[in-house]
């Protein structure tokens, strides 16, 4: 059996639904959604998801609560869940020189950079999926297959996500249909192990 370990780009995917306007899909089993990508003969060993959690700024606790319901049901799932930090950047705005606050993510593509280099040392899989259109992975792909070349790296680009660079360096690559999210939905509610009920935010159906 070949074993697969999928590599989520969280904010790559969730950027991708939002332009696609697919906020149905977000409460997205994204094991479940690697599982349906599989060929005969593969099985996943693994999945692991990158993201940030959402930094307060006194006007987003919904956007936070909805997140962490979220990140507790891919952690019920089994997925292991990797985050970044945001790093505050100050804004200008060239016609009126008003001065705001604005967060970037940061070390997403570190993190996968780095996990993903680590299970090829530590013989974790025998094809890696990257579900990402972030060209900033292109070299931690080309890295792998060249000191591995017996391991293969596929690329599923998200809605509205690809890069040119990825679909080269990578051994293959596919796009994420909408009838593969659609069929990889979360249960709308999930019980977790103290009794409590993670649902589907209201917002995102």
């Amino acid at each position: 059996m070949t074993r697969v370990v999928a590599y989520i780009d969280g904010f790559n995917l969730y950027f991708g639904l939002k332009q696609a306007r697919f906020k149905r899909y977000y409460w997205l089993d994204v094991a479940a959604l690697a599982r349906t990508l599989l060929r005969p003969g593969q099985q996943l060993a693994a999945t692991h998801y990158f993201s940030a959690r959402i930094r307060d700024n006194g006007r987003n606790a919904a956007d936070q609560k909805r997140q962490n319901a979220y990140l507790e049901a891919l952690a019920l799932r089994g997925v292991q869940c990797q985050f970044g930090h945001y790093l505050e950047k100050i804004r200008e705005c060239r016609a009126c020189h008003a001065i705001w606050p604005d967060y970037e993510e940061k070390m997403t593509d570190v993190n996968i950079a780095i996990q993903l280099m680590t299970d090829a040392f530590d013989e974790a899989f025998d094809v890696a999926l990257v579900i990402s259109g972030d060209s900033d992975l292109t070299t931690p792909i080309r890295r792998v297959r060249e000191r591995f070349p017996a391991k293969r790296v596929i690329v599923a680009f998200p809605p509205h996500r690809h890069s040119k660079s990825l679909k080269q360096h990578a051994n293959g690559h596919l796009a994420i249909s909408e009838n593969k999210l659609r069929a990889s939905q979360l249960p709308d509610q999930i019980v977790k192990p103290d009794g409590f009920v993670l649902q589907r935010p209201a917002h995102w159906k």
